[in-house]
């Protein structure tokens, strides 16, 4: 019996992962613990072989005013958990880190791109890495973990607001870009071989494919019964245009396939199957 914990309660991915693990439950047991309140530094974590931290400040707009909690919860409070983690004497601690280290907007990252992170979110993650990192030693595995956008039913984040935009347009660009995306049964699956092979080190999982959102958006209409015409007729315009948000949907942004490729499959859905999923 594996025990594991779960540091960020009500989490997407971190409810995800639990319901996911204990589909076996003779070989998995799992807590989650809120963070919000210091009440979980008063709790032993000896139980544990491993420790997920999930718990952190994502999507929320950036301002002057909140740059500091990006630094106090995502790089801060993931460190002073760690430390507990190995002194409490659990083995491997995978922390939940994102694509975002990289700064890049638009294009392809591969194991030589810098880092270089443009938002606070981006800035306190990789900060966050770096500290982890330095407890790393024989007795404490770490895992850091740099998906690329997360999606499944009941997510946050762009995946919604494609799913709303495609409820409602009559007309939508058909653009031929490519995405990085992972799917939330997709991530759960990798996270558990993590757990089961004690694994440390850094990873980038994704699909086995790479998304054009375009076809998502079409995808996600058909599965409502809806028709979406995809014209071509926007695109001159939209690659003139250097605007942040276009660019999260209209741009390429990818991680070379060659990055996410492990020794077990961790894709147990397709993409066409995990729209479905989503959207059921």
């Amino acid at each position: 019996m594996k025990h594991i914990l779960i540091t960020g309660k009500n989490s997407y991915i971190g409810t995800s992962l639990e319901k996911w693990l204990l589909r076996e439950p003779d070989t998995y047991k799992v807590d989650t613990i809120d963070m919000k309140d210091g009440s979980w530094k008063e709790r032993c974590f000896s139980q544990y072989e491993a420790v997920f931290h999930v718990a952190g400040v994502a999507h929320i707009k950036e301002t002057n005013e909140n740059q500091d909690l990006y630094y106090k919860v995502n790089r801060d409070l993931a460190y002073e958990t760690a430390q507990k983690a190995k002194r409490n004497g659990v083995m491997q601690f995978i922390f939940l880190s994102s694509m975002s280290v990289y700064g890049v907007q638009n294009g392809v990252i591969n194991k030589e791109t810098p880092l270089h992170p443009d938002t606070a979110y981006g800035k306190s993650k990789i900060e966050a890495e770096e500290l982890i990192n330095t407890l790393q030693d024989e007795f404490f595995t770490v895992a850091t973990l740099r998906p690329p956008m997360v999606y499944g039913k009941g997510c946050r984040g762009n995946y919604p607001k494609l799913a709303e935009l495609a409820l409602k347009t009559p007309i939508f660009p058909d653009f031929d870009n490519k995405r990085s995306m992972i799917y939330i049964d997709n991530l759960s699956e990798f996270v558990k071989q993590i757990i089961d092979s004690k694994s440390g080190g850094t990873f980038f999982p994704q699909n086995d494919e790479y998304t054009n959102p375009s076809e998502m958006v079409r995808l996600i209409a058909e599965f409502h019964g809806k028709k979406v015409v995809m014209t071509k007729l926007f695109n001159p315009a939209l690659k003139l245009l250097n605007v942040r948000t276009l660019n999260k949907v209209f741009g390429d942004l990818i991680y070379d396939m060659n990055m996410s490729e492990y020794m077990s499959d961790y894709r147990v859905c397709g993409f066409k199957e995990s729209i479905k999923r989503s959207e059921d």
